[in-house]
């Protein structure tokens, strides 16, 4: 592998080096990376939606610098590595008169080039990705107990980006069989194991959470063809853009040449399939399809050095692509020339108009993993997610966030409420009212547990235990009990309120970390597609919590 770079190489990673953190530092954040800023103020080997490397990459932002650019500052430095590494892929030394078109053709790509400067899961899984095939090929040419090292470090590394990386790994391993009897192979897989192995940890001692979440318990809906199939194949065009017909006409016209090769077929071939499949199943978001990019741009690069006409097309279209993109992303920064009101605009605005009006006053959201860390973040105060029935868990649901508010005076905000103390207009104009509430109390952490297959007791009557984790008893006298019907896509439907009441007579408290068994009268559900129910708990008036897993009604 040669190191030496052409000049002009050089000067174009600079300049997008440069703009990403320009950008990085002037756009404000989106959702979701408030939410993984919040993951980084408490570090663990593990998250409640993802694993532990997005909250690391915020960590070391944050040595570096504070604000916007203390949370991207690292992901601009794994883009411009991501760029860096690609253009060792390459062997064909053609390469250095066309150093123009491959960064066209990388920066054209719609997710790849916001991922040069947001904060997201999918950024270090890109570097990763690009990390393991170059490290793959020198493999294949040369295995060694350095190379088995550095392999099973960087597939550790993929795992601990996104889950995802997990269908990296293995088509690239499928593409060669034969590397189940190579025993350099096998050392890596075992290096990685032992990496990942704080992970599984922390996967054990929170109970599977995640996993149970994303296989389990998550929502989804009804098939629809348009909005499921056909999206997904939407979502194919949109990571490339313009440039999609010429991306697809090269990876149809590239043949499996080497072992190399076809490591990258297969990882291009099998994800698309995957997900394809998975299609049938649920709605397949866009980003979970950007790791295709990383062996696209090897399969197409390739081609564009071979071919003339495939050169020109990527490079004009790609520029148009480039031109768009650049133009929004100025319109993130100044919302005016954006077509809509984005995740980044006016966040700053509605935080401080809370803030003004509420002082340091802890604030809950109602159901908000991703406004409680924003205003956490722009305001330096105290937030938390409130998570009831009507909505998903998160990592307010597993941390310790709750005892920050507990005997303490908040406000209390709900999309729900149409009047309040105080009241602000979110980026979109809409108006949000807020309560104040004294010594708030709330149990969320309480478990809810029913063995399966449920047999009703007395025909009317279901068993079931309260798990209290907290360090202190727990007055029964402050709950209240409801049942939650689902339908079979696990959406919620339905609560109806119920008696229930402990097995043992004369039990009044909750004992810590203790369990108590219940029973409760079972009522019928008023909907036609009940298909799931849990058993839900409402402490001192509070809408119903999340405080079981879903259950198949008997």
């Amino acid at each position: 592998m040669r190191l030496k770079l052409p000049r002009i190489f050089l000067y174009l990673l600079a300049l997008i080096f440069i703009l990403n953190i320009l950008q990085a530092h002037f756009t404000e954040l989106i959702f979701d990376e408030a939410y993984y800023w919040y993951y980084a103020q408490n570090m663990a080997w593990g998250y409640f939606d993802h694993p532990p490397m997005v909250a690391l990459i915020v960590k070391i932002s944050s040595l570096f610098f504070g604000g916007e650019l203390g949370v991207r500052f690292i992901s601009t430095v794994l883009s411009a590595g991501t760029y860096l590494i690609l253009w060792f892929l390459f062997d064909n030394q053609t390469k250095n008169k066309y150093v123009l078109q491959y960064f066209v053709l990388v920066f054209s790509m719609t997710l790849v080039h916001a991922y040069g400067f947001l904060t997201l899961p999918d950024t270090p899984l890109l570097f990763f990705t690009a990390l393991f095939l170059l490290i793959y090929k020198k493999f294949l040419k040369s295995p060694s107990v350095e190379l088995s090292l550095i392999l099973g470090l960087v597939m550790a590394a993929l795992m601990y980006s996104k889950y995802h990386a997990f269908l990296v790994i293995f088509f690239v391993l499928l593409s060669n069989l034969r590397l189940v009897f190579n025993k350099y192979a096998w050392l890596s897989v075992l290096i990685s194991l032992i990496c990942y192995t704080p992970h599984f940890l922390w996967l054990f001692n929170n109970e599977f959470v995640t996993i149970k979440y994303h296989l389990f318990e998550r929502p989804n809906r009804a098939y629809e063809f348009g909005d499921f199939t056909v999206a997904f194949f939407i979502n194919l065009i949109v990571i490339f853009g313009l440039t999609f017909p010429w991306i697809y006409r090269a990876l149809l016209k590239t043949k499996t040449t080497d072992k190399f090769n076809k490591a990258v077929l297969f990882l291009i071939y099998g994800i698309i399939a995957f997900f394809f499949i998975s299609s049938f199943n649920r709605r397949i978001q866009t980003q979970w399809l950007i790791v295709i990019c990383i062996p696209m741009i090897v399969v197409v690069y390739n081609k564009m050095l071979d071919d003339k006409i495939t050169r020109k097309w990527v490079h004009i279209l790609g520029i148009t692509n480039i031109v768009i993109l650049l133009f929004l992303r100025i319109g993130l920064i100044y919302p005016p020339l954006f077509p809509i009101v984005y995740e980044s605009h006016g966040n700053k605005d509605w935080v401080n108009n809370i803030s003004s009006q509420v002082g340091s006053i802890p604030v809950i959201f109602e159901n908000s993993y991703t406004e409680a860390p924003m205003y956490s973040f722009y305001s330096g105060n105290t937030s938390y997610s409130l998570n009831n029935i009507t909505y998903r868990q998160n990592q307010f649901t597993i941390d310790n966030s709750e005892n920050l508010v507990q005997g303490q005076k908040i406000v209390y905000f709900s999309k729900f409420m149409d009047e309040g103390d105080i009241s602000y207009y979110d980026a979109k104009g809409d108006k949000h009212y807020g309560i104040y509430i004294d010594n708030f109390e709330s149990y969320r952490k309480l478990r809810t547990i029913i063995h399966e297959p449920v047999e009703l007791v007395e025909n009317k009557y279901v068993n079931f235990r309260i798990y209290n984790p907290y360090e202190m008893d727990i007055e029964i006298s402050k709950l209240e009990f409801g049942v939650v019907f689902l339908n079979k896509y696990k959406n919620f439907r339905e609560v109806k309120k119920s008696h229930a009441s402990p097995l043992q007579e004369g039990i009044r408290l909750l004992k810590s970390k203790d369990t108590t068994s219940f029973k409760i009268l079972m009522p019928e559900p008023k909907i036609n597609d009940a298909y799931f129910f849990k058993i839900s708990i409402s402490e001192n008036g509070l809408y119903w919590g999340i405080n079981g897993e879903n259950v198949k009604l008997p």
